[in-house]
């Protein structure tokens, strides 16, 4: 799929990778608030789930991830699959330790018969509480949790018992290559004689 779709109002060599803390308070908060959220910049792909090849160009792509908004579904059946619910659920809290959104993990089957496929989404949802913030208050319950923020990708050779899981290896990010390189020389520093 590659680079080459739908990249928002991102000026060139800006490169769109938020935390889940972000999505949730900066961005799925103020869509499903009503609020603007300047630069818009996540699409809103509400109308039916989309097969995750049908992504490129509609959703915003950063790397080998897309992302757009989306109603909330009961069933996520789609032209050539469906998005099948791994009942994982984290939650996801802010800076101050305060709960304000949930992460759920679906994976692709392809075919009536649910094949699964390398394909994940990650599903953010605001928190239900009362402290998830006083403008979801003033509106309607339903209208404030209607939204949920996606993010698709292709996951490379692991194991579905494996998601969702953090290991010490692996935080999510990608390195530079200077990190790389410095994190290589780690292992050579025992070879290296220091001066006293």
């Amino acid at each position: 799929m590659g680079d080459h779709g739908y990249s928002g109002n991102l000026p060139p060599g800006f490169v769109f990778s938020p935390t889940d803390e972000e999505l949730v308070l900066h961005f799925l908060h103020r869509k499903a608030s009503l609020l603007p959220c300047n630069p818009s910049i996540i699409p809103d792909l509400s109308l039916y789930p989309h097969d995750p090849w049908q992504l490129e160009g509609k959703a915003l792509s950063s790397g080998n991830q897309w992302y757009y908004f989306s109603h909330v579904m009961e069933k996520k059946v789609t032209e050539n699959g469906f998005w099948k619910p791994l009942d994982i659920e984290e939650p996801i809290f802010c800076n101050a330790g305060k709960k304000v959104g949930l992460k759920k993990y679906l994976v692709y089957c392809n075919g009536a018969e649910g094949v699964e496929t390398n394909w994940m989404m990650k599903e953010y949802h605001l928190c239900s509480s009362k402290s998830s913030g006083t403008s979801c208050q003033r509106k309607k319950k339903s209208d404030c949790h209607q939204w949920i923020l996606c993010r698709v990708y292709e996951r490379e050779g692991s194991s579905i018992q494996n998601v969702g899981k953090s290991t010490d290896d692996d935080d999510g990010t990608e390195l530079s290559c200077l990190d790389e390189m410095f994190l290589s020389m780690d292992d050579d520093l025992e070879d290296i004689s220091f001066p006293n």
